[in-house]
């Protein structure tokens, strides 16, 4: 199922999470493992990552819940997930400083709680979340101080790697990294920090490629370059359609390019006939 995830096939994780759910659920129960338990937990998690790509925000806050249920029965970073997935339900509520407030307490947690590699993977995909909250309300000192932490623990990691579905390491956090700058309105240092990264090579699946690429295009776009800013968005449709068709920036970047553009350009008139969208 994570598979299909990290390569955003929305349709086919809907499809499978009810069985995959249901028979985790009952295995945990049966055995009452602390591993039966975690695994239940990682799939509550992907249940609230496809809810809160389609907006299904109440869908979203109970599978919170139930994560963090299951999550007091297994191993220790089971929590540490469930309080950034916590955390991401705020985000897309729009309550940032609540998120932060959850950030915070959840790293106070994870390093005295989780050791090795799981203290390390934990705290880096907690600060992940607190700088992108962060940057929503344009904090630069609390982002700032999430992304120098967050560059100290992905220094522990030679290349990204994935636990729970979610992925942490060097690319990621620049992904990250690239979003808030945007969201700060430092346009040209998002692209610089963006060339860098894709010039060194990505080994991110579409599920984080995608979104590198609409957070390109915004910024192109915020500095007068239209051209650019429709390749970007065309790469992100390319990489990752199912995502691009519904996510708020790819959203965004089409209505914006639509409106202004004031000629025939057969690029986005081809673009805009597969998102949906009249031009």
């Amino acid at each position: 199922m994570n598979e299909h995830r990290y390569r955003t096939e929305l349709g086919a994780v809907l499809q499978k999470l009810p069985g995959v759910l249901a028979k985790s659920t009952n295995y945990a129960h049966a055995t009452q493992s602390p591993d039966a338990w975690t695994r239940v937990a990682d799939v509550y998690s992907v249940v609230y990552w496809v809810a809160a790509r389609f907006r299904w925000m109440h869908l979203a806050e109970l599978a919170v819940m139930k994560q963090q249920l299951a999550s007091e029965r297994a191993h220790p970073i089971a929590a540490t997930v469930a309080a950034r997935d916590e955390a991401g339900a705020f985000l897309n509520s729009g309550d940032f400083a609540g998120g932060l407030a959850i950030v915070d307490r959840a790293v106070v947690e994870a390093e005295s709680t989780l050791e090795g590699r799981d203290r390390a993977y934990g705290l880096g995909i907690l600060h992940l979340r607190g700088l992108t909250l962060a940057g929503r309300i344009k904090d630069k000192r609390t982002a700032q101080q999430h992304i120098d932490a967050a560059w100290r623990v992905a220094d522990k990691f030679p290349e990204d790697i994935e636990d729970h579905g979610i992925h942490f390491g060097p690319e990621n956090t620049a992904v990250h990294v690239i979003s808030t700058t945007s969201d700060m309105e430092d346009h040209r240092g998002a692209l610089n920090t963006a060339d860098d990264l894709i010039r060194s090579g990505l080994t991110l699946p579409a599920t984080r490629v995608g979104p590198l690429h609409m957070n390109v295009g915004r910024s192109r776009l915020a500095l007068g370059d239209r051209d650019g800013a429709l390749e970007a968005l065309e790469e992100a449709w390319n990489i990752a359609p199912e995502m691009a068709r519904i996510h708020p920036t790819s959203q965004e970047l089409m209505r914006v390019l639509t409106s202004l553009h004031r000629r025939s350009n057969p690029r986005l008139t081809r673009l805009a006939k597969r998102a949906g969208v009249p031009f």
